[in-house]
């Protein structure tokens, strides 16, 4: 017996208790009360019976109530003399004998029960599926946008220009499909979307769809996991089978990794989730089954390409990878402009100079930082957005809110000063390195308590060593300065000392910058391509304790020869540092013109005449 023969026979059971209970509840509301025959007789008596109804034996009818004549109630009994009827005329008193009249009664108690359930029923059998399971469970929750709703075009999209060429093949195969088949080609079946979070993979997807004039049916790829097994296979099979009913269209997963990752023995990242496992299988056999012909393309997005399953990415499949990665200079500049349009800019706004700025920040964080600009301007009542507006909302975005109440004891706020001027005194005097953009000791964020910004001339893709070197310089500036000034140090350097030393340990153990272990590496841990390494799993060390040992020795030998450098070129320009960080104690933020014009050397003096 089958789930829903089961469920069937559950309900008609159910269905027939309802019906007796409710059956009753009517009765027992519209049944008159039951009175002995004394008491009716008593009544009778005292001239409380209105009029009585006989049928056989059983006498019905309205009655006064003693303590209330204005009040009638109806009663029933059952006779138990023949001498009623003369002591009725003797009363005056109206009777007749007739059949007893439930029609109302029991049309409440049966036929009105019988129609509730049956109109649960109607609904129930029209929310069930022939193969999907109850209640629709295993339809597809994708997002279908018509044509006509999709606004979006390669227009909105900036700063992926690569990728954009790679997708309006797409488009052009969509819209007209014979020139690619003249030659036998066919489009690929999939096209992945690799790239960092907040890069406008999503955005690219519906500006394909927006170009092309189809539909688009966006799901997420956890909407397929389910804790029930085989409702995310229902779904995966319910979305194609609405995708080739309204092909040509485009369908959009997004999150793959989330359905798509390896499973268990296919590359070491999978795990025995059944029900994922069993989702990802019908996916891969949705897609090996449908006709590239159709004109249903399959585009997904993933920030973990590393993860997913080997038979997801083969040819035939997700034949083609687009990255979209975080913008360039250039391409900063574009996504800036194109988000400038929705808010009133003031003439002096440089966006060239926020693009420069900005190195690392994707799509959505430059959205981010004209949207928060435009709130900073309306909190100061301006009429349009300004410079400073748009610095503090990069500030924002890299350091965090700005405390200025919080208050610091003038102790710590010297220190404070001295470490933030030794940073950029290292950055000015050392050979390559990010010129210095402000420096401020205004708190930020959770723990910052002072912040110096470097702005560099250019993207970078490769450092040298003696450009990595500068980067650990800059980052020890301010725990040896505060050594030199105090001759003690104290805790605020924790996260520059961590991030000199993974930069020191990635030259000696990945990049083979060491001098003792030569061109081997050694790496830590499995780096995520497009997420941050600080959350990415341990892969453990493939290398024994003693080269362990040395690596550690020659991470502590560059650490300290930095140290030495560091510690010499600030004991060369301590003057120049007092003077820094004396202004910048009054003041509290020193921009670029300002601290270039305290480290510049005074002019000689003029010649004696």
């Amino acid at each position: 017996m089958d789930e829903k023969t089961k469920f069937l026979i559950w309900y008609v059971v159910f269905a027939i208790i309802g019906i007796l209970i409710l059956n009753q509840l009517i009765v027992a509301q519209y049944a008159p009360q039951d009175i002995p025959y004394s008491e009716f007789l008593d009544a009778l008596d005292e001239g409380r019976i209105v009029e009585v109804s006989i049928t056989g034996d059983q006498i019905e009818g309205l009655m006064l109530v003693r303590d209330d004549p204005d009040t009638d109630i109806r009663f029933t009994t059952f006779r138990v003399e023949p001498e009623l009827s003369e002591k009725l005329l003797e009363q005056g008193v109206t009777f007749v004998g007739r059949p007893e009249r439930t029609f109302f009664r029991d049309l409440l108690a049966w036929v009105i029960p019988l129609m509730l359930f049956l109109g649960i029923w109607v609904l129930i059998m029209r929310r069930m599926s022939a193969g999907a399971g109850f209640m629709n469970i295993g339809q597809s929750k994708a997002k279908v946008y018509l044509e006509k709703d999709i606004k979006i075009t390669f227009e909105d999209v900036a700063g992926v220009d690569e990728a954009k060429e790679e997708l309006r093949e797409v488009v052009d195969f969509l819209k007209n499909p014979e020139p690619f088949r003249r030659l036998g080609g066919r489009m690929p079946k999939g096209v992945l979307l690799v790239g960092p979070p907040g890069t406008g993979k999503t955005l690219l997807a519906k500006a394909v769809a927006g170009e092309a004039g189809v539909p688009f049916f966006s799901i997420s790829g956890s909407d397929f996991i389910q804790m029930f097994v085989g409702v995310g296979a229902a779904r995966v099979r319910d979305m194609f089978k609405q995708a080739r009913e309204t092909a040509p269209c485009i369908i959009f997963v997004d999150e793959l990794d989330a359905v798509g990752k390896a499973r268990a023995g296919a590359g070491g990242f999978g795990g025995g989730h059944e029900e994922r496992e069993q989702t990802l299988n019908q996916l891969l056999s949705e897609m090996d089954g449908f006709d590239p012909r159709e004109g249903i393309i399959i585009l997904a997005a993933t920030n973990q390409p590393e993860t997913l399953d080997p038979a997801l990415l083969r040819a035939g499949r997700f034949d083609r990878n687009v990255l979209v990665d975080k913008p360039d200079f250039r391409g900063r500049i574009e996504i800036l402009k194109l988000h400038a349009k929705k808010i009133k800019l003031s003439d002096n706004v440089d966006l060239e100079t926020i693009a420069r700025m900005t190195p690392g920040f994707s799509g959505a964080d430059l959205a981010n930082v004209i949207n928060e600009a435009a709130l900073l301007a309306t909190r100061k009542n301006k009429e349009e957005v300004e410079m400073p507006e748009l610095e503090e909302a990069v500030d924002r975005t890299i350091a965090g809110l700005a405390k200025k109440n919080r208050v610091i004891n003038p102790k710590e706020k010297k220190i404070v000063a001295y470490h933030e001027t030794g940073h950029a005194l290292v950055a000015a005097f050392t050979p390559g390195a990010d010129k210095v953009k402000k420096i401020t000791i205004v708190p930020r964020g959770i723990g910052a308590l002072g912040y110096t910004q470097q702005l560099p001339t250019e993207d970078r893709y490769l450092m040298t060593r003696q450009e990595l070197q500068g980067k650990i310089d800059v980052l020890l500036g301010g725990r040896i300065t505060e050594a030199l000034v105090f001759e003690e140090v104290s805790t605020g350097a924790q996260n520059d000392l961590q991030r000199a030393t993974d930069i020191a340990r990635a030259m000696v153990s990945e990049l083979g910058m060491g001098k003792t272990l030569g061109l081997s590496t050694y790496p830590r841990q499995r780096r995520p391509v497009f997420l941050d390494s600080e959350h990415s799993p341990f892969q453990g060390k493939e290398y024994s304790e003693s080269t362990a040992a040395q690596l550690d020795v020659e991470v502590k030998d560059l650490l300290s020869e930095r140290e030495s450098v560091v510690r010499k070129l600030l004991s060369e320009h301590l003057e120049t540092l007092h003077r820094v960080a004396e202004h910048l104690l009054e003041k509290e933020v020193l921009d670029e013109k300002e601290f270039n014009a305290l480290i510049e050397p005074p002019p000689p003096p003029p010649p004696n005449s």
